[in-house]
């Protein structure tokens, strides 16, 4: 008999907190539409008045004014200029974390908009236009506009959230730490303990009203290295009296090609070795001593990521040895592999559908671009995922593409962020409370 009440007593609470969910969604889906244009008017500004990464001061000030107005408890200063908030809900149950990247780019601006950035800055010691080339003014607003959301039912919120806005995603200025490796260094997972994390990306190539994911490895980790050669110096007249670190470095560059195309197993894991950058010489007439390159490394497995380093550094000596040059080579992991964990984007797959509609969300390969959201995630369970950007009816192929200056994006799209990531918060720890109980 005790168990067969036990049972009802269980099964009225599963329909009554059901139901409560549901109401509360409903809230939240009325909220986002009626702070539609409150958070467009937010993102042009942060759009018009882009910040590079580790200057973002401007942005983090607006920021935290916005969360204390909502009575959240605001921390600053975080990994240089980085803003947390602190909401916690009137019951207990799990530490929901919320991220959102605040950096510009060092990209100058062609879109024809009336917001369009005309900001100029320093980056590594150049001046460079400064534009949100990649979406991170949206993702402040639509977090903004989450905490928002958030905040007005906090009561009915079973346990805590914390609004993460980082600073640096894009890397640090030489020289300089940043971005969420320094935020997690610092501690922005604990006092909260955090148990999860979720982010988005708004992306210029998905259509408006769509919502794109994976589990496991989503986006590539992503690592640079430099090549520096050293040869001997002649007239460009008499190269026989040289050692070309030119030709040599052509030689290394097309040798490296060869890592992806003969020593990755393109069936299981896609990996990606690009040379960027290369510099030597002064003169037309005069063979260098010297050439430095540099490039990227993009794994989505960490056994292909150990063997491409070890065969990168093995082509290059040995090529640079057969010319009579030597080699030095030095890789720097900048980001780990983006990794949904998997468990956890099998249960909130169902919240993404129930916001968006099943159809509208679409398991998509993986992308060798990088996020340093990586670093949470290497922590505690999280899951990133795409939000449409594009106009309706576009082709993506023809849509300019992130980190350039003809980048666009469609703001009709932001209600639909809010509300995935306020139904991700409510639904997770629903479902943390009924594992408890």
């Amino acid at each position: 008999m005790k168990k067969i009440i036990l049972f009802a007593g269980l099964f009225t609470f599963s329909i009554f907190a059901s139901a409560q969910n549901t109401a509360l969604k409903a809230t939240i889906a009325q909220k986002a539409a009626s702070l539609e244009s409150k958070v467009i008017t937010w993102r042009r500004d942060f759009h018009q008045n882009p910040e590079l990464g580790n200057r973002e001061f401007k942005t983090a000030e607006k920021i935290a004014a916005h969360l204390r107005s909502l009575g959240i408890e605001v921390q600053t200063g975080v990994a240089k200029t980085g803003v947390v908030g602190i909401l916690k809900g009137g019951k207990p149950g799990p530490v929901v974390a919320l991220r959102a990247d605040m950096d510009g780019l060092p990209v100058k601006e062609r879109v024809n908009i009336p917001f369009a950035s005309k900001a100029e800055g320093e980056y590594n010691g150049q001046p460079v236009g400064v534009m949100h080339a990649c979406g991170h003014d949206s993702h402040i607003a639509i977090l903004m506009g989450t905490a928002e959301i958030l905040a007005s039912i906090k009561s009915e919120l079973n346990g805590t959230v914390k609004f993460i806005f980082q600073p640096a995603e894009e890397g640090a200025p030489e020289g300089e730490e940043g971005g969420a490796a320094l935020m997690v260094k610092e501690g922005v997972l604990e006092n909260p303990k955090v148990d999860v994390i979720f982010g988005l990306h708004i992306s210029a190539q998905t259509e408006v009203g769509k919502i794109n994911y994976r589990p496991k490895g989503a986006m590539a980790s992503s690592d640079w290295f430099k090549i520096k050669i050293k040869g001997k110096q002649s007239h460009g007249a008499s190269p026989w009296q040289s050692v070309d670190p030119i030709v040599t470095a052509s030689q290394i560059i097309l040798g490296l090609q060869t890592i992806v195309s003969r020593n990755v197993d393109l069936t299981e894991s896609a990996a990606v070795v690009s040379v960027g950058k290369v510099t030597a010489g002064v003169r037309s007439n005069i063979i260098p001593e010297e050439l430095e390159m540099a490039g990227t490394i993009r794994t989505l497995d960490s056994k292909v990521q150990e063997m491409i380093h070890n065969r990168l550094k093995q082509i290059t000596t040995n090529i640079a040895e057969s010319a009579g040059a030597t080699a030095e080579v030095s890789i720097t992991k900048q980001t780990l592999i983006t990794y949904n964990d998997p468990v956890l984007t099998e249960k909130m797959v169902p919240t993404l559908e129930a916001v968006a509609g099943k159809n509208n969300v679409v398991l998509t390969p993986a992308a060798t671009g990088a996020e340093d959201f990586s670093y949470y995630q290497d922590k505690v369970p999280g899951l990133f995922f795409f939000l449409g950007g594009m106009p309706k009816g576009k082709n993506p192929s023809e849509t300019a593409s992130h980190h350039t200056p003809d980048f666009y994006i469609d703001e009709s799209g932001f209600v639909l962020g809010m509300k995935a990531m306020s139904d991700l918060t409510i639904d997770y720890m629903e479902m943390d409370t009924k594992k408890s109980k």
